[in-house]
């Protein structure tokens, strides 16, 4: 493991949050309260602003989960590597050692091209000698993804047990992070 320096992980987390946080309040957002997560918070926003248009909300609150994970690792973990890409595909998004982890806000998608690449890059992944991971932030997740995301051999970790494992693994602890960042 590298030598913990929390300010520059501060810092650089506080970068992708700022960018992000810029982007977001140039959206319309109801007045609504409603329940939300840690990144809904953070932002300041709630689920029925979510509602509004979940397409867009999901994928952008998953890529700033996505690269807020990848750097707390890129900047704590001697092991790491960036994820594996096949083409235009990413099979990951990064590499600790042995593990192979791919960083998930939800998987709310049923469809059959989306079940089919989590089965397929599991067993890609396996036969490239990785354990392959999925850290979900929200535990809400579409029970024929996750079904199909354990049959492809991953090892999935959300909520609780997924800020375990990072705090574990990178010595950072991202879920106060997230609550004191707002």
């Amino acid at each position: 493991m590298k030598l913990l320096n929390k300010n520059l992980i501060n810092n650089n987390l506080k970068d992708i949050f700022d960018k992000y946080k810029d982007s977001f309040s140039k959206k319309k957002i109801s007045t609504i309260n409603t329940e939300d997560d840690l990144i809904m918070k953070a932002f300041g926003k709630k689920q029925a602003d979510v509602d509004i248009n979940k397409q867009y909300w999901n994928r952008e609150f998953g890529k700033y989960f996505e690269y807020t994970v990848v750097k707390v690792f890129e900047l704590t973990h001697d092991e790491f590597k960036p994820g594996l890409r096949l083409g235009a595909d990413e099979v990951c998004d990064l590499i600790i050692g042995d593990i192979a982890i791919d960083v998930k806000y939800r998987v709310g998608s049923g469809d059959s091209g989306t079940l089919k690449k989590f089965k397929q890059y599991g067993k890609l992944l396996k036969d490239k000698g990785y354990k392959p991971m999925m850290l979900f932030l929200r535990d809400d997740n579409l029970k024929s993804a996750v079904t199909a995301i354990n049959k492809g051999g991953w090892i999935i970790k959300s909520d609780k047990a997924m800020f375990d494992y990072i705090l574990k693994e990178s010595g950072f602890d991202l879920k106060s992070f997230l609550i004191n960042i707002r």
